[in-house]
């Protein structure tokens, strides 16, 4: 999937510094994760429990890599529920899923994004690396309205996120973000590009990842702060992590990117319900769409 790095790392090639190691088990209630609570929102606009259900049916539909039978199955069902739902095509036969909700500026457009295929794994459903991010970004285009909005929100579920089985972990880049590299020229007259990856785990804290940008990322944690979520996003920056926003950052597009990469199920089968917490789904729907109200 994506690579993480200790430190900032150029976005035009530069190497790599070194790669992040990830333990720990699957995250129960004894886990440290299990011991930060999170705070539960003072509005009530974003529907967590509809996310969960969103969440929930991607799981069920078992293991989701790109170009599978479940995965087309998903698009389709995800281009239903999506306002204004389309698909548009990536390279290999792949499909994003594109909805659009109007705002009262239709000469300015915000985009809210995640990827919906799961990593070439046995068994592995990706509950948190997938899921959350397509849930809580269905639930928010199902939310918002038009006259909440001053620019025109594009909701955006890449497909081909992870890259094919058998490419190597060391070419990624080259291999995957399939999805976002189609979509961002299509979409680089954009303002702004908020990307939802790992966002629905226990005990939820998502740190400014350092490619994203620090001016979009402010905006987001004043937002959280104003419906009392901001403990979710403390001070602090984790190292850049090679995800769908960096396409988009690479044209222009200032972009950021929800990541809990200290989630000890990366890529392995534990990744699965047992992780999900719907108060993490709340803190960040309602965050976010905070963000998309004051844009």
């Amino acid at each position: 999937m994506r690579t993480p790095w200790t430190g900032r790392v150029g976005l035009l090639g530069v190497p790599a510094l070194a790669a992040l190691a990830l333990a720990g088990g699957c995250g129960g209630d004894d886990s440290d994760a299990a011991q930060r609570p999170v705070p539960v929102p003072k509005v009530d606009r974003f529907d967590a429990r509809a996310a969960y259900r969103h969440l929930r049916a991607q799981v069920e539909l078992g293991p989701r890599p790109a170009g599978s039978a479940a995965s087309r199955r998903l698009a389709r069902r995800l281009r239903g529920e999506l306002p204004r739902g389309r698909f548009e095509p990536v390279a290999g036969g792949l499909r994003n899923v594109v909805g659009t909700v109007p705002g009262r500026d239709r000469a300015r457009k915000a985009i809210v994004a995640a990827h919906y295929d799961t990593k070439d794994i046995p068994g592995f459903v990706g509950a948190n690396d997938g899921a959350s991010g397509t849930a809580v970004v269905t639930e928010l285009a199902r939310t918002i309205r038009p006259r909440e909005l001053q620019p025109t929100v594009v909701f955006l579920l890449f497909d081909g996120e992870e890259s094919p089985a058998g490419a190597p972990d060391d070419q990624f880049e080259r291999y995957g973000l399939r999805g976002s590299k189609a979509a961002a020229p299509r979409h680089d007259d954009a303002e702004a590009l908020i990307l939802l990856d790992f966002v629905g785990e226990r005990g939820l804290r998502l740190p400014r990842e350092s490619y994203s940008d620090e001016r979009l990322w402010r905006r987001l944690r004043a937002a959280a702060r104003a419906v009392g979520a901001g403990r979710v996003f403390p001070a602090g920056v984790q190292g850049g992590i090679l995800d769908d926003h960096v396409p988009f950052l690479r044209r222009g597009v200032p972009a950021i990117d929800l990541i809990d990469f200290d989630f000890p199920c990366w890529h392995r089968r534990c990744d699965d319900l047992s992780v999900i917490s719907v108060r993490s789904l709340d803190a960040v729907g309602e965050s976010v769409y905070e963000l998309l109200r004051r844009l």
